[in-house]
């Protein structure tokens, strides 16, 4: 996909097509807002063209959303209250996620963040 800003609306469109499909509609507002924050700071902080968006059901109780561009520079979470609007997409996604982190590659890297699908809402 484009690294460009309305790629997030794309990237939303997916993630909740794959949660919808998996019948786990009810992580679809946090599957969307952190993909949102993981492809905003791709845009921002990179200069990346292109990026992949990829959300995998890893295990029945997770599913892990990730955006990969080809640049090294590694994420930081900004400050949540009080700091300046930017700098705070980790931080979110760090508060509506179990998990999250990085894969660093030769080449770039994939930063990803993981919801739990509680055991029996399948």
């Amino acid at each position: 996909m484009p690294c460009e800003p309305l790629t997030a609306r794309r990237a939303r469109l997916l993630v909740s097509a794959a949660l919808h499909t998996w019948d786990l509609e009810e992580l679809a507002d946090a599957g969307t807002l952190m993909v949102s924050e993981l492809v905003g700071n791709s845009v921002q902080h990179t200069a990346c063209r292109l990026i992949r968006v990829s959300v995998r059901r890893i295990a029945v109780d997770r599913v892990r959303i990730g955006v990969t561009d080809k640049s090294r520079r590694l994420p930081e979470i900004g400050g949540g209250e009080g700091s300046r609007e930017g700098g705070r997409g980790l931080f979110l996604v760090e508060a509506m996620g179990d998990r999250w982190g990085y894969d660093l590659h030769r080449w770039g890297k994939t930063v990803w963040a993981e919801l739990v699908v509680e055991v029996g809402e399948e």
